[in-house]
């Protein structure tokens, strides 16, 4: 018999292959039986620590084995996961955890170490010596396929994320959707950030499937270790976003040989990436994708083979079966062909709602009037529309909510933690697009009186928002320019200068004069002198990874990601790739 919920379909591939690798890292791996009985000790614990069905568990681990098992012991405890993500700041840690009401939050001892969120039970999921003596057999509590099997957050107009709460049945509905080729996807790498919605691919389409997990290292990962674990591990199915995509194809697209399918999207996918891969592995599957959190990751795809001849844009292709996608009109009358119009969802997928937001729930999940008496469909934002064989293409965002490096981001939370700022009278933030089409959160500042601390500023936000939502410019106004009936004329602000704000010293040697040009390549920027910081550029952990693969193409040196958050300036890195190679030398 069918069934839609998590747990049932796990135990039914433990039965079947239970000897087979289900997980691993480099240093360790667990084959499905293992995976079951560490997880049902844990859900064991759970469930004595008072944990019942639908109550949130707090997920914060380094990505391991045993956030795997953190998460699988969650569902099996029939309560649901709220990821929290390692690289939030402390203060956005504790609003996730007390917003969702969590009955208990799981970590482990490289998070404690750095402090976690207060007033709730915890358990240290790699030192707690009670969840050893619990018994390793399933709890076996009944679970309804309408319970929830996680929240996400994700970025809110009100100057907080706001959480997305998807069932068990839509998570197991897109998984085993019949659209797949589940052989490609035999071995699938993690290494997207599980607090956001790609996990549920990289965890549940193999764990359910009788695939393996194949865990990336913990924290910020290079294209050089990228491509050692795609190799080594023969990873067959991989999910990056249309930017990642971009710089990995244009930089190394022979990384991708043996594996079988490559999943891509978030934003508008690069037809010059597509074809890169291409020729170099004709046999490779590009599948191009389309969805969101509130709609269960997936509600679009497009599998492209090596026949494919890009155009301006690469269509992510129809819904799924179970899914209906209508593009509208602002009366929500079906556009024409060729015509722009909104992106509605209906159909497998679309999600209970925001956790405890039933004004937004009610604002975004509206009436679906071409389906059944009931239904419900998602507003997107997304603009899209079909071309000629009735293909969607996306073209980009309607709302003041943005997509940054693939996140999308309400540009109201961005104003929201710069106004906490001392001496700071009003601010705007807006997107600029630069000429290779990427876009830059830029913030417009006018202060109280005098001149702010604009490298204050930029460090007070650094301690509120995740990186990807720090604006990489700050130009500071006497006043925020309008418009003759008074509204603010976004068309009268001026261009911002991403280019040094320090003292420009220029390079001394030939080394430093090439990471000179390759900041500023990168960057995008004019001038960059030597003691200009990465970060202080506008750099974020997307052009940090363009940073490193073009370090390696054009010198032929190796760097990993954390020595570029050590050293962020072309002394510093200049100095670091000279000790290297004295070091080895001598």
């Amino acid at each position: 018999m069918e069934t839609f919920v998590i747990s049932e379909r796990f135990a039914g591939q433990v039965a079947r292959t239970p000897d087979a690798v289900a997980v691993s890292t480099e240093a360790e791996r667990l084959t499905y039986r293992e995976l079951d009985e560490r997880a049902n000790r844990l859900a064991h614990r759970l469930i004595g620590l008072g944990v019942r069905q639908d109550d949130r568990v707090a997920v914060l681990l380094e990505r391991s084995i045993d956030l795997v098992v953190a998460i699988l012991a969650t569902v099996k405890s029939g309560a649901c996961y709220v990821p929290v993500h390692e690289d939030y700041p402390p203060e956005r840690r504790q609003w996730v955890v007390d917003h969702a009401e969590v009955a208990v939050l799981l970590a482990d001892t490289a998070q404690r170490a750095g402090g976690l969120p207060t007033g709730v039970p915890t358990v240290v999921v790699d030192d707690d010596p009670a969840t050893l003596e619990q018994p390793g057999t399933d709890p076996a509590v009944p679970i309804h396929p309408d319970q929830l099997a996680y929240v996400i957050h994700t970025s809110g107009s009100t100057g907080h994320p706001k959480g997305v709460a998807v069932t068990q049945r839509d998570v197991v509905r897109l998984i085993f959707n019949p659209q797949w080729t589940v052989e490609r996807h035999a071995r699938v790498l993690m290494v997207a950030p599980y607090a956001f919605n790609v996990s549920t691919y990289e965890l549940w389409m193999p764990l359910l499937h009788g695939g393996e997990v194949v865990l990336a290292p913990a924290g910020h990962l290079e294209p050089a270790t990228l491509r050692r674990l795609i190799t080594e591990k023969e990873i067959t199915g991989i999910h990056l976003t249309a930017g990642l995509f971009r710089v990995l194809a244009e930089e190394s697209p022979e990384m991708f040989t043996g594996v079988q399918e490559i999943l891509t999207g978030g934003d508008v996918i690069s037809p010059g990436a597509v074809r890169k891969v291409f020729d170099v592995c004709p046999d490779i599957v590009i599948r191009a994708m389309y969805g969101v959190t509130e709609t269960s990751l997936f509600s679009a795809h497009n599998p492209l083979s090596a026949t494919y001849r890009p155009g301006k844009l690469v269509p992510v292709g129809e819904g799924f079966d179970d899914v209906k996608i209508h593009i509208l009109d602002d009366r929500l009358s079906p556009v024409p062909p060729g015509i722009e119009g909104e992106i509605y969802i209906a159909g497998r997928g679309v999600a209970r709602g925001y956790f405890g937001r039933t004004d937004l729930t009610a604002e975004q999940f509206v009436a679906d009037p071409y389906g059944e008496p009931g239904a419900r469909m998602y507003r997107t934002g997304d603009l899209a529309r079909r071309d000629d064989d009735g293909l969607i293409e996306f073209i980009g965002r309607a709302s003041s909510q943005v997509k940054i490096l693939g996140f999308r981001i309400e540009l109201a939370e961005v104003e929201a933690a710069l106004t906490g700022y001392p001496g700071l009278a009003q601010v705007v933030v807006v997107v600029r697009e630069l000429e290779s089409g990427e876009k830059r959160l830029v913030a417009y500042v006018v202060p109280e009186s005098g001149d702010l601390d604009i490298a204050g500023l930029r460090e007070h936000v650094r301690g509120t928002l995740p990186d990807y939502m720090v604006p990489a410019a700050f130009v500071q106004l006497p006043s925020l320019p309008l418009t003759a009936n008074g509204k603010l004329d976004r068309k009268a602000m001026p261009e911002p200068d991403f280019d040094s704000s320090s003292a420009y010293q220029p390079p001394e040697t030939p080394l430093q004069e090439k990471l000179c040009a390759i900041f500023g390549s990168v960057l995008e920027v004019g001038e960059v002198g030597i003691h200009d910081s990465f970060f202080d550029l506008g750099g974020q952990s997307l052009q940090a990874m363009r940073l490193l693969s073009r370090i390696r193409t054009d010198l032929d040196v190796d760097l990993l990601i954390n020595v570029l958050f050590d050293v962020p300036t072309v002394a510093g890195l200049a100095k670091h790739i000279e000790g290297e190679a004295a070091a080895a030398a001598a």
